[in-house]
C-alpha cells in the first residue's frame, strides 16, 4: 500500500499535482492550511476538487498563527495585491515568509501519523513569483532536516519543479484534465476562480502558461514528456 499527502491549495499547480498523484499512489490524503489568507475561497475550492477527484482523505489545518507573524498582502487587507511587474526583481508583497516552512513541515508530520511515504508540492523554480521557498535547494534542504528530525525518510516530491506553465498545463492535459484544472481551481490572489482576475502575478503566469501550450500543443507535450519521462 502506497501512500502520499498532497499540500492542496487548490490552485493550478496543487490540482495538476493531485491529479497525477492519484494515478501514482494507492491512497492520497490531502491537506490545506487555513492562514487566513487574502484568498481564503482557496479553501472551499481545494475540499470542493479533493471530493471530485477522489482523494481518499481531505484535511483542513488552522494556521491561522502564521497570519499574525508573516506581513504580506496576502495576510494583510490594507496591503494591496501588486499587478504583475515584469521588470522587478524584488521579491513580491504576496510573499509570505514562512509560509512553505510551515506547510511542508506539518504535511509531514502527517506523512508520518498515516505511514505516507511522499509529501507531494506544486512548487516551481522555473515559472514562478520569485518566492525564496519554491527553489529547489530549499525543499531538499528541509526535505533532509525533516527526515532526520523525524528518524523516518519522508521523501518530499516536488513535480512541477522543472516545468514552465505551458508543461505544467501540458501535464494536465495529459491526464486528461485540463478543463477541470483550467475552469474549477483558484489561483488568483485577489480569490476570483478559474481565469481570475488576470491582473496579479499569478494570474499572468497562468494565463500566459496556457496561451503558451494552447499555441503549441504537440510541442510543449513533447517537451513536458522528455522532462517528465511520461509515456
Amino acid at each position: 500500500m502506497t501512500r502520499a499527502v498532497v499540500v492542496f491549495s487548490g490552485g493550478q499547480d496543487s490540482t495538476t499535482c493531485l491529479i497525477q498523484a492519484l494515478a501514482h499512489y494507492d491512497e492520497v490524503h490531502c491537506i490545506t492550511f487555513d492562514y487566513g489568507q487574502r484568498h481564503r475561497a482557496e479553501i472551499h475550492v481545494a475540499q470542493e476538487l479533493a471530493k471530485k477527484l477522489g482523494a481518499s482523505a481531505h484535511k483542513v489545518l488552522d494556521v491561522t498563527m502564521l497570519n499574525e507573524l508573516a506581513i504580506s498582502s496576502l495576510t494583510r487587507d490594507s496591503i494591496p495585491v501588486p499587478h504583475y511587474d515584469p521588470d522587478s526583481s524584488e521579491i513580491p508583497s504576496t510573499f509570505v515568509p514562512g509560509r512553505n516552512i510551515l506547510f511542508l513541515t506539518l504535511a509531514a508530520i502527517y506523512a508520518w501519523q498515516i505511514q505516507a511515504e511522499a509529501v507531494i508540492t506544486g512548487v516551481c523554480e522555473t515559472d514562478f513569483s520569485g518566492y525564496p521557498d519554491c527553489r529547489d535547494e530549499f525543499v531538499k534542504a528541509l526535505n533532509h532536516a525533516v527526515s532526520l528530525g523525524m528518524a523516518r525518510d519522508i521523501r518530499f516530491e516536488t513535480p512541477l519543479m522543472w516545468l514552465n506553465k505551458a508543461e505544467t498545463w501540458a501535464l494536465a492535459d495529459y491526464w486528461e484534465k485540463l478543463d477541470l484544472v483550467r475552469n474549477e481551481t483558484l489561483t488568483c490572489y485577489n480569490g476570483i476562480q478559474g481565469d481570475g482576475c488576470g491582473e496579479c502575478a499569478a494570474c499572468h503566469l497562468r494565463a500566459n502558461g496556457l496561451q503558451g501550450y494552447l499555441a503549441d500543443k504537440s510541442g510543449v507535450m513533447a517537451q513536458l514528456k522528455q522532462k517528465a519521462n511520461l509515456p
